[in-house]
């Protein structure tokens, strides 16, 4: 399949929460990563089969509780683009996820908010 959904994310308010919840309902795997410098802990989710993802909490204020949809990209910059030429807007242009790759976030012309994923080589 071309361009997979290839990571979701929850943002959530109440992280501890979060885990003990989807963890218990999905007998889902968590793990916990420490938190880069300055940044925002994460926790991976392990799903075994399937797209896996991750739980952060809401890195800015007034956003609600949501899940993000990734989908995978080879150019992140040309996809972001070409998004944007097909009337998507941006809530974040493309941006370093540290070693790991890039994302940016857009919203689709019906308001509809997904993101783009473009892992860096070897990860």
């Amino acid at each position: 399949m071309a361009n997979p959904f290839v990571h979701i994310e929850l943002q959530t308010g109440d992280l501890a929460r979060a885990k003990a919840f989807y963890s218990q309902l999905f007998d889902w795997k968590l793990e916990d990563l420490a938190a880069p410098e300055g940044g925002i802990p994460y926790t991976l989710i392990n799903v075994g089969e399937g797209t896996g993802g991750g739980m952060m909490s809401i890195p800015a204020p007034g956003v609600p509780p949501h899940w993000q949809a990734y989908v995978g990209v080879d150019d992140i910059k040309a996809s972001t683009e070409k998004a944007k030429s097909l009337g998507a807007s941006v809530k974040q242009d493309v941006m370093s996820i540290g070693e790991h790759g890039w994302i940016s976030v857009l919203a689709d012309p019906t308001g509809a908010v997904f993101a783009l994923w473009q892992a860096k080589e070897g990860s």
